[in-house]
């Protein structure tokens, strides 16, 4: 795998109705999202065997994890477990990169 990567290159997929998903790449353990998410949508309760680890980049998400609800802001970043129920809901615009691991069917 190439080392080295660019953002134009990449394309952005809408994944759903407001929110725009670019696959950055894995790697053996591990792969990468990036996301836009337009204002006031939401990622529905899921679970997933991966770990999952997200950055806020700008925005916010309104996020509950394995039942706790939080606020996260610009620079906050969280931890899933595996097989953590999930949901996300973006207060403004809002991106975000989750690195996953093991790697993560997308």
């Amino acid at each position: 795998m190439e080392p080295f990567r660019y953002a134009k290159d990449v394309e952005k997929k809408e994944l759903f109705k407001g929110v725009l998903g670019q696959y950055l790449g894995s790697g053996q353990n591990m792969n990468v999202m990036h996301w836009n998410f337009a204002d006031n949508v939401t990622l529905p309760e899921h679970h997933h065997e991966s770990e999952q680890f997200g950055y806020v980049i700008k925005g916010a998400f309104k996020a509950t994890i394995a039942g706790v609800t939080r606020l996260l802001e610009a620079g906050d970043y969280y931890f899933i477990p595996p097989n953590a129920t999930h949901s996300f809901t973006s207060v403004g615009d809002t991106e975000a990169i989750d690195v996953f691991s093991p790697v993560k069917p997308i």
